[in-house]
């Protein structure tokens, strides 16, 4: 049994603000196998690595990142918000980090193995489906569309089976993930998943009950699993051989998965 791939999310955020270059790049230092950045649209159609649908808890400002322009977003003071931890903050301020930004940064011609690059795209939203015609877009033009290039290998993810399928439509041969949380609505645990969609990633607490992730296994689709940072849980992941751990401690994580 191979083992499973360890990615930062939003970057290795246990050290550095969430969705910010620096921790990418420490993401990169830690030697994580990929990154997970989630996408939202600025006012000026930009795709901004951000989680949140406001700046209120991880930035310097107020206000809804969907209203601002990139310019103006340019502006904010970013990893310094009330609702990071204090140790973050006192990193000091850092910049707005768009998708193109992120990919120009982390794309290596030269890389052995692909990096995998997991982009959430968030819902609800004011642009609905622009989202993803935006990052389909981008995407095509980068040559991310058709398999690992530029030392990438990317991966779109969302909770909304509706958004997966716009970027079905967009962007075919992209893989797919299914994000399903604990307590969603309406969701099926006999291994299935949207029409074109192979991957699920299933929050962590799913680990306690084994048979759901065997399900998905059974039925060939690769598992995911969010957010890891606890040793119990990650040795849960081993034990059930899952293909991805999606941690806010990658280098922690991964010498516990390579074992020293």
């Amino acid at each position: 049994m191979s083992l499973p791939r360890v990615i930062a999310h939003r970057g290795a955020s246990a050290h550095e603000a969430e969705n910010s270059l620096r921790a990418y790049e420490l993401a990169l230092e830690h030697g994580a196998d990929g990154i997970e950045t989630d996408l939202r649209l600025s006012a000026d159609r930009h795709l901004i690595c951000t989680h949140d649908r406001r700046l209120d808890r991880t930035t310097s400002a107020r206000g809804s990142v969907s209203a601002m322009t990139l310019a103006e977003l340019g502006a904010v003071e970013w990893g310094v918000g009330p609702g990071l931890a204090e140790h973050i903050r006192e990193n000091g301020p850092q910049e707005v980090l768009t998708l193109d930004g992120l990919l120009d940064a982390i794309r290596d011609d030269e890389r052995d193995a692909p990096l995998l690059t997991l982009l959430e795209t968030k819902h609800p939203n004011r642009f609905r489906g622009q989202v993803e015609a935006v990052l389909a877009g981008r995407l095509h033009e980068r040559g991310l569309t058709h398999g690992p290039a530029h030392g990438l290998e990317v991966v779109v993810m969302s909770f909304l089976h509706t958004a997966l399928g716009r970027m079905r439509r967009l962007a075919p041969q992209v893989p797919l993930v299914y994000l399903i949380e604990l307590g969603m609505p309406s969701v099926s645990f006999d291994g299935s998943l949207p029409a074109g969609v192979t991957r699920v990633g299933l929050d962590v607490r799913y680990l306690r009950t084994p048979k759901v992730v065997r399900a998905f296994q059974r039925r060939g689709h690769q598992v995911y699993v969010w957010t890891v940072d606890e040793p119990d849980d990650v040795q849960r992941c081993l034990d059930l051989g899952v293909d991805v751990i999606i941690s806010n401690r990658p280098l922690a994580v991964r010498a516990q998965v390579h074992g020293h």
